[in-house]
């Protein structure tokens, strides 16, 4: 079953995103007790504490993403840690949802964003999610819990539940992406 109106793809914006987490690459703000450093060679400030849940180790991965497909008709989420995520050589189009009472993605929030290069997201727990390219393969930086990239790995090499992760099947639905491929 496909949904009859396309899901239209967002300039990524910290209001439009915040449902769903925390834009990144936002400009370098005034202070405001935000840690922060200037001068004629560097700028630096804290964009996001990053959470891993209780007990997690961050992780860094490198991350290619190939899937130029407009259809979108499962979405993953993790339990327990943000996940973040920084487009390196191309856009990419983060395709996002809130989850319901029960657990399952709310398509009442169903949401795109395209993410440039010098952006980048970071979900909540229980964000639902998907990732797209409009063209060729993106390499991305991604930080996330190091347990919970273990576990999807088993998840989806093995016949082993995952624990820290849910994927869901969803009606399919079409991202309204300009030249977007099949």
């Amino acid at each position: 079953m496909t949904r009859d109106a396309a899901v239209p793809v967002n300039d990524l914006t910290a209001d439009a995103f915040s449902a769903y987490g925390w834009m990144l690459g936002k400009p370098m703000p005034l202070g405001n007790g935000v840690p922060l450093f200037s001068n004629d060679a560097t700028d630096f400030w804290q964009e996001h504490v990053f959470n891993t849940g209780a007990g997690g180790d961050a992780q860094v991965l490198w991350v290619n993403y190939r899937s130029a497909s407009a259809d979108v008709a499962s979405l993953e989420k993790h339990l327990l840690t943000q996940q973040a995520i920084v487009p390196l050589t191309g856009a990419i189009i983060q395709v996002v949802a809130r989850s319901a009472a029960d657990g399952t993605p709310d398509l009442a929030t169903l949401a795109a964003f395209r993410v440039e290069p010098g952006q980048g997201v970071c979900m909540r727990p229980g964000c639902w999610h998907a990732t797209r390219v409009t063209d060729a393969q993106v390499t991305c930086l991604m930080l996330t819990r190091r347990s919970t990239t273990l576990d999807l790995i088993q998840h989806l090499t093995t016949d082993a539940a995952a624990s820290e992760s849910a994927i869901a099947a969803i009606p399919a639905c079409r991202l309204d992406v300009p030249h977007s491929q099949d």
